[in-house]
C-alpha cells in the first residue's frame, strides 16, 4: 500500500484480513492423538499447568500465569520457524487462578503463542480459557481461515459443557476473531453472548476494569517499527537455509574440482539482498514509494545493487565490468523483492485481494529477471574459467 496509507493502518480500527505465512502457526498441534472430544484430556500433562480445578462435570487445568523460560524457549524456536508447525495445545476449557460460576471466560486459539499472550496477562484473575481448535493458527489468522469461526465456538460450548461450568452467558473474545464470528449467530445456537476485548492481550486488566469497555486505543492494530521487526527472524530463516545449502554445494565444487567460485566479494551481494528484502524493508516498509511489496523490495534491492556496483568498481572506474554489474542489478533486485513480498503475509497492510493482483504481476517479473541474471551470471563465469 501506499505510505500514507501505510501509516494510516497504524492506527486502523476496522477489522483486517489476513493472508498469512509465517505469523500464522500451524496446521497441526502439539496435542495430536489426545482425545479433546470433551472439556480437555483428562490426562493431561504439561509444564504449564499447575493442577486442576474439578467443576460440576469436568477437571479442569489450571494454568500459570507466569512463563516460564521453557514458554520462552518455545516462543523464540517458533519465532525462528523451529517446531511451529506443532506449536499447539489440545483445544477445551482451562482455568487461571480459582475461578467460579461467576468468573470470566476467555476465548483463545490453539496456537500457543496466542493462548500464552492471553495467559500471561490474567495474573491475579480468576477466569476460565476457552480454547477453540484452531489448527495450531493464531486468533488474527484463523479467523480469516474460518477455524477460529462461530461453529467451532458453538461446538467447543457445547463439548466442554462450559453452561453447566458458569452461570452468566458472556465470553470475552478477542477483537481480531470477529471476521470469523457472527456473534448473534453464536447466541442462537449456545445462548452465550459475545463480547469483543481489546486486540492486544495487554490490555484485557484495563478492559474489564472499565466493565468491559474498550477504548479507541484498545481497537486499534498496531504495526510500528518493533511490530514488524519482531517478525523478521521468521523471514530470514527460510533464505538462509536456502544460502547455506548453495554455499555448501560451491564449496564442494571447489573441493572436488578446483572450481573456486565461493568468495566474500561474491558472496556479500546476495547475502545483502537477503537482508533487503527480509529486515530492511519490514523496518522502512511505510516511507518506501509505491503500493505493492514487490516493488518495495525492488526498489531497495536496485539500490543495494547500485552500491555493491560502485562498491566492487564495476561502473565509474576505468574498467568497468558491465556484464558482472548488470548480473548484480538483475539478481539482487529480484531476491529482495521476491523476499519482500512474502513479507505481505506477516503484514496489517495487506488485503487478499491486493496480494493476488501484486502477484499476477510480480511473479514473472522477478522470474525472468531472475533467469535472465543466472543466464548472465553463467556466461560470466564460464568466461572466466
Amino acid at each position: 500500500m501506499s505510505e500514507q496509507n501505510g501509516e494510516e493502518n497504524e492506527n486502523r480500527q476496522d477489522r483486517p484480513g489476513c493472508e498469512c505465512n509465517g505469523c500464522c502457526g500451524s496446521s497441526s498441534g502439539e496435542g495430536e492423538g489426545k482425545d479433546a472430544s470433551r472439556g480437555t484430556p483428562a490426562n493431561l500433562k504439561e509444564p504449564w499447568m499447575t493442577g486442576r480445578l474439578q467443576t460440576a462435570s469436568l477437571a479442569v487445568p489450571v494454568v500459570a500465569t507466569r512463563l516460564s523460560w521453557r514458554d520462552r524457549l518455545g516462543s523464540l524456536r517458533a519465532r525462528l520457524g523451529v517446531g511451529r508447525f506443532r506449536y499447539a495445545i489440545p483445544p477445551g476449557l482451562y482455568a487461571v487462578g480459582q475461578p467460579n460460576a461467576g468468573s470470566r471466560v476467555f476465548v483463545s486459539a490453539n496456537y500457543k503463542l496466542s493462548f500464552d499472550a492471553l495467559r500471561q496477562e490474567l495474573g491475579a484473575i480468576d477466569g476460565w480459557i476457552l480454547v477453540l481448535d484452531t489448527q495450531g493458527i493464531n486468533v488474527w489468522c484463523a479467523a480469516g481461515k474460518g477455524t477460529f469461526g462461530t461453529g467451532e465456538l458453538a461446538r467447543r460450548i457445547e463439548e466442554t459443557g462450559l453452561a453447566g461450568v458458569v452461570s452468566h452467558r458472556t465470553l470475552i473474545l478477542p477483537q481480531l476473531a470477529a471476521p470469523g464470528v457472527a456473534a448473534h449467530e453464536v447466541t442462537k445456537l449456545s445462548r452465550f453472548k459475545v463480547v469483543y476485548g481489546p486486540v492486544r492481550a495487554a490490555d484485557i486488566r484495563a478492559f474489564l476494569e472499565a466493565g468491559l469497555q474498550a477504548a479507541p486505543g484498545m481497537r486499534r492494530v498496531r504495526f510500528n517499527l518493533f511490530d514488524r521487526l519482531v517478525l523478521t527472524p521468521l523471514e530470514l530463516v527460510l533464505p538462509l537455509k536456502y544460502g547455506i545449502a548453495i554455499a555448501a554445494l560451491l564449496l564442494l565444487a571447489d573441493v572436488i574440482f578446483g572450481i573456486k567460485i565461493l568468495s566474500w566479494p561474491a558472496a556479500y551481494p546476495y547475502i545483502g539482498a537477503i537482508v533487503v528484502g527480509t529486515v530492511i524493508v519490514p523496518a522502512l516498509l511505510p516511507w518506501i514509494p509505491g503500493r505493492a511489496f514487490a516493488l518495495k523490495g525492488g526498489l531497495l534491492g536496485f539500490a543495494w545493487a547500485a552500491l555493491v556496483n560502485v562498491h566492487q568498481g564495476l561502473i565509474f572506474s576505468p574498467a568497468p565490468h558491465w556484464s558482472q554489474a548488470a548480473v548484480h542489478f538483475l539478481l539482487l533486485p529480484a531476491i529482495s523483492a521476491f523476499l519482500a513480498m512474502y513479507f505481505t503475509g506477516s503484514s496489517t497492510y495487506t488485503s487478499l485481494s491486493g496480494v493476488v493482483r501484486e502477484m499476477k504481476y510480480a511473479v514473472p517479473a522477478i522470474a525472468v529477471s531472475t533467469a535472465l541474471g543466472i543466464v548472465l551470471l553463467v556466461t560470466v563465469l564460464v568466461g572466466a574459467f
